[in-house]
């Protein structure tokens, strides 16, 4: 590590910001002793509001049917192979009610843009699961939606919506999506989700197609300036049946570099250790919480579906029922000294 990129990292500790080119330097210069210091700066950072918690979101994929052709994606709507499904609102709110029981106080319901779930159809699945279990937050992660959608769905009761921005530069974004995608429409989508008054997440994928030291720095900077309530970021994994099937991933090293850039970046941000990270790593997720992260986001899908919800290849816990995916999780985050907490989890600003 050389003095200058230790002198960034007291900088970002101190001041939350660092210029554009900073970020690229910092990026540059990573190697394991820079990581190390970022890691010794963000998590006293992350434990001073947030203590030794780690919190557990209930993840319900409720749709693999997806109108875009991400270039990235496994669900891409040209993949003739994937096996399409569709939980009904009655299958969506079992699963709530299972996760209820295992003690969940927050469910995210995700999906690829299914045309199925209109507005009074999505909208009616969230004040069922409001209306039976008053006290648990429910976040989307439904896509690109009209402003209006998105304010009926607030007022609906969804708390969160999770909408990653993928890359926060233009000319990265389109070489990732298709013509009739757009990078204007989706920071439109982020803006107007902040305005209506959700939390809201956004975030990237590490090691995409493509990106570059620069690219990566005008993530952190938009982070920095958008203020997010959540940031998600994992590592690319290639899917078989893209265009994208031989390109190298993203790597273990580099999404925890930004893991701990991020805690200090914006420090009460909740931040996932990714199931793409356990994907890669059979530690994934235990050195993403050490990096600075405070969130998992265990499996709460039927069983029978787990595995066609399939965004990238070898995806873990597609087999394990959901008290299984909480009690591995729990012994997961305890050996590492860190304790699953179930409640709703906001926040702490």
């Amino acid at each position: 590590m050389t003095g200058e990129v230790l002198a960034l990292i007291e900088k970002l500790a101190a001041a939350h910001s660092l210029s554009l080119a900073e970020y690229r330097a910092l990026l540059d210069g990573r190697d394991e002793e820079a990581a190390q210091a970022l890691k010794a700066r963000a998590v006293p950072v992350r434990q001073a509001i947030y203590g030794r918690d780690v919190y557990v979101r209930g993840l319900i994929e409720i749709s693999n049917i997806c109108k875009n052709d991400c270039l990235y994606c496994g669900i891409r709507r040209s993949n003739p192979h994937a096996d399409r499904y569709r939980l009904t609102p009655e299958d969506i709110l079992a699963c709530a009610e299972e996760g209820y029981a295992l003690g969940f106080r927050t469910f995210v319901l995700q999906g690829g843009e299914d045309g199925y779930f209109t507005d009074a159809v999505l909208g009616g699945v969230v004040r069922g699961i409001k209306a039976k279990f008053s006290d648990c937050a429910v976040t989307l992660s439904m896509g690109e939606r009209s402003r209006e959608s998105y304010q009926y769905l607030f007022d609906q009761g969804a708390d969160r919506y999770l909408l990653r921005h993928e890359t926060a530069d233009r000319a990265h974004y389109e070489k990732l999506h298709p013509a009739e995608m757009s990078f204007d429409n989706r920071m439109r989508c982020l803006r107007d989700l902040k305005e209506i008054g959700y939390q809201v997440g956004c975030g990237f994928m590490v090691g995409s197609p493509y990106q570059t030291s620069g690219t990566l720095a005008e993530d952190l900077k938009f982070v920095e300036e958008f203020k997010p309530d959540m940031c998600g970021i994992g590592p690319f994994v290639p899917h078989h049946d893209t265009p994208f099937r031989d390109c190298p991933g993203g790597t273990v090293e580099l999404t925890c570099y930004l893991l701990s850039i991020l805690r200090l970046i914006h420090p009460p941000m909740l931040i996932p250790s990714t199931t793409a990270l356990g994907t890669i790593h059979p530690l994934g997720r235990e050195m993403g919480i050490e990096a600075g992260a405070n969130v998992v986001m265990p499996n709460l899908s039927p069983v029978t579906v787990r595995k066609k919800y399939e965004l990238y290849d070898n995806k873990i816990c597609t087999g394990e029922e959901s008290a299984q995916c909480r009690s591995c999780l729990e012994q997961r985050m305890a050996s590492i000294g860190y304790r699953v907490v179930t409640h709703r989890g906001d926040i702490k600003k």
